[in-house]
């Protein structure tokens, strides 16, 4: 019983360590898919016409929002309790989600 109380003593702060770092791996990529957001709008912004910057500026603006809203999402969803073997799948799907929002349209 003691060990068992011993063990769970330490590897709580083990697994909280881990949930820790994977955040930190997640928010980095999330800054670099910022990132290439942002330069991707601001190419595509040069390229519009001045009558149509607005529209444009709008659906950028709201790209921006859905990036960092997923981001935000995205950190609150890792749990201190998921095997170390499963990480690089949880760091893995985080990027697949914010694909679509970071990837230049197709038209």
């Amino acid at each position: 019983m003691r060990l068992a109380a011993l063990l769970a003593a330490v590897a709580l702060p083990a697994f909280a360590q881990d949930a820790e770092i994977q955040k930190q791996l997640i928010r980095r990529q999330q800054q670099s898919d910022a990132f290439v957001l942002q330069l991707r709008q601001s190419q595509e912004r040069v390229k519009v016409s001045p009558s149509k910057r607005p529209e444009v500026e709008a659906r950028q603006l709201s790209e921006r929002q859905r990036l960092e809203n997923v981001s935000e999402k995205q950190l609150l969803e890792v749990k201190p309790d998921t095997p170390q073997e499963l990480r690089p799948q949880e760091r893995q799907k985080a990027e697949e989600e914010r694909r679509p929002i970071v990837a230049p349209p197709t038209l």
